[in-house]
């Protein structure tokens, strides 16, 4: 048996948008029903080198599929502009739960993407309103471009309006999508006021104020992923149907995490998590208005599920590189 190696662009490549949001879907119902195994995220912090090191195994079993995998990413702020190298970079290893035999290491970083972009739009579908069609984005980096090709799989949407101080950034998103969408470069508050708005932004200081969103706005809240991070006014949070994607990981590094720790908000403003509202536990969006939340810290099963569905089609189309990394004929 051999490994398969699956480079940035063989995993661009095999995760189709549609099928990773019904993997990511299906992996959010596995965790309600009870049917993954996913240890907490370990940290190791390097100070000394402005970095740390996150591992993030799981198993799952859908019904139809089971898989099992861990990520090892890192965050290293210095990267860019000391090494020439990436803040954030992952590597992805996918095995067979049945032998535990590694069928493929994939890059990690581009997996993240596309199952950020799906548990988005898992959220959206469920969350926003039907007849929304226009999206809003905050941060215009790698994340932004499959916030939009996902959520556009479960809305027809027509307007979309990016917001960030990088100009350059901007233009180049507005490049990218402007045969498919009407696009345009906005404020904050233009891409608040829109009936979806994704947030995917590294800041630790609230950037979207309560005033400027929308009556019937879904928001996807993506970026916090560590204590002290948080995106939205915090008054936006107790006065929305929240919903997150881990209690722990929510109140610990989430959207919610700094209103958590301030006593802002409890577990009664908490509406549910998604796998609840996904597995028909607790209803979706019930009101064609009130304004939504979905915080997103991201979980292990998601990159499982989107590894399977990556890993299926490069195996079937013949996509990378194979190689030999187990002895087998080691007993």
């Amino acid at each position: 048996m051999e490994t398969l190696l699956l480079d940035p662009e063989d995993v661009a490549d095999s995760a189709r948008t549609e099928e990773v949001i019904v993997a990511v879907e299906e992996a959010f119902a596995a965790y309600q029903a009870g049917d993954v195994q996913m240890p907490a995220k370990s940290y190791i912090e390097l100070p000394a080198y402005s970095g740390d090191f996150r591992s993030m195994p799981a198993y799952m079993d859908a019904g139809d599929w089971d898989a099992a995998g861990i990520k090892w990413v890192n965050v290293h702020t210095d990267n860019a502009d000391e090494y020439d190298l990436p803040t954030v970079m992952g590597t992805m290893i996918y095995s067979d739960p049945t032998t535990a035999f590694p069928l493929a290491i994939m890059d990690g970083t581009t997996l993240t993407r596309q199952r950020t972009g799906a548990a988005a739009a898992v959220a959206t579908d469920h969350l926003a309103v039907e007849g929304a069609t226009s999206l809003g984005i905050v941060g215009a980096g790698v994340q932004s471009y499959t916030q939009l090709e996902a959520i556009s799989v479960v809305r027809d949407i027509e307007e979309v309006v990016v917001a960030d101080r990088r100009a350059a950034a901007v233009e180049a998103f507005v490049d990218r999508f402007d045969d498919a969408f009407d696009v345009r470069g906005g404020s904050i508050a233009e891409a608040a006021g829109c009936d979806v708005l994704s947030t995917v932004t590294p800041v630790r200081s609230p950037i979207v104020e309560a005033a400027d969103v929308g009556d019937h706005t879904h928001i996807n809240a993506m970026g916090a992923d560590a204590a002290g991070k948080q995106e939205l006014d915090p008054a936006i949070l107790p006065e929305a149907t929240l919903v997150i994607d881990d209690y722990e990981q929510c109140t610990h590094s989430g959207e919610i995490n700094v209103a958590w720790s301030e006593g802002r908000i409890d577990d009664d403003d908490i509406y549910a998590e998604v796998g609840e509202i996904v597995a028909g536990a607790t209803p979706g969006r019930t009101d064609a208005d009130g304004v939504t939340v979905f915080d997103s810290t991201g979980l292990a099963i998601q990159d499982v599920a989107t590894a399977h569905v990556v890993y299926e089609h490069a195996d079937e189309h013949g996509t990378g590189t194979r190689f030999g990394l187990v002895d087998t004929t080691v007993r």
